[in-house]
């Protein structure tokens, strides 16, 4: 399948085992100490794929969703530590606010421009969802001063 902002198809990246649908007996934490686990990395200030990598490289914790049934966000969501924004549009975001700040220094910096605004509308595109899913408020809208002060 091509990619949406480009003409190239792409290659997925690594593929995981088949024998993957049971939490495996090495590993150091049960389902319960796992939940356990990812509540005191929110709250230590994480995010969800932070707390992916933690628990896989610090615990010996493969899959999360395996181990626990659950994802990493619906543990959150349960125990209302759930971000108001979610991680992968805060990132886009941020991604928007680094290219305006290059872009007030080099003006004429015509990839980058065209760079924003393919980010830009995929944030506007994730918003659409998040707002159809729920997961957003209906009058929550991107605007780049708003965006700037939430992250300062």
């Amino acid at each position: 399948m091509a990619r949406i902002h480009a003409r190239r198809r792409g290659r997925s990246g690594s593929t995981r085992r088949f024998d993957r649908d049971k939490h495996p007996e090495w590993s150091a934490l049960r389902p319960r100490e796992i939940e356990a686990k990812i509540i005191e990395l929110a709250k230590a200030g994480k995010s969800t794929s932070e707390i992916g990598m933690i628990l896989r490289d610090q615990y010996a914790v493969p899959d999360v969703k395996i181990a626990t049934g659950k994802k990493i966000s619906q543990i959150l969501s349960e125990n209302n530590l759930l971000p108001e924004i979610p991680e992968d549009l805060r990132n886009l975001i941020r991604k928007a606010l680094k290219i305006r700040d290059h872009l007030e220094v080099h003006r004429k910096d015509f990839s980058n421009k065209r760079s924003l605004q393919l980010t830009e509308s995929k944030i506007r595109r994730l918003t659409k969802y998040y707002k159809s899913t729920g997961r957003l408020p209906e009058n929550w809208k991107y605007s780049p001063q708003q965006a700037r002060l939430m992250f300062e």
